[in-house]
């Protein structure tokens, strides 16, 4: 994958590895999340590129919001090697999310309950009219 020794890649090589489109790429480097250097028009993403990019899609994928990332990435700019500040943030959201699921799922248990009372509703309807039905042709 790698466009040479240095641990660089080609926005094509991230694109394939991620399963995602250059203008994917490309978004997240506008909204400032990736920091490509450029060899002409070529751009050029390190290691820690990379690494970002894992992190947005994983992010993405968990429910967090590109400001969200964004958020979490200011806080790991500030100290790389991670901060207290940074982690209870993360922990933070991370209830966040757990609990709007939480929600969620609540809320589909009571939706499904609705639907089989509709249904059985329904049910008991459609025999009512088919024994109405049978009784007034059997007269």
């Amino acid at each position: 994958m790698k466009i040479n020794n240095t641990g660089t890649f080609s926005i094509s090589e991230l694109a394939s590895e991620f399963d995602v489109t250059t203008r994917s790429i490309r978004f997240y480097e506008d909204q400032q999340l990736l920091f490509p250097t450029r060899r002409g028009q070529t751009r050029i993403y390190s290691a820690q590129d990379r690494v970002r990019l894992k992190l947005i899609l994983r992010g993405k994928r968990l429910g967090f919001s590109l400001a969200e990332t964004r958020e979490l990435f200011e806080l790991w700019d500030e100290t790389p090697t991670g901060s207290m500040k940074q982690l209870h943030l993360l922990m933070a959201k991370i209830e966040e999310k757990k609990a709007a699921l939480e929600q969620q799922l609540n809320d589909i248990a009571m939706l499904q309950l609705e639907l089989d009372s509709a249904e059985t509703r329904c049910r008991e309807a459609m025999n009512e009219l088919t024994d109405k039905t049978d009784n007034e042709k059997s007269v």
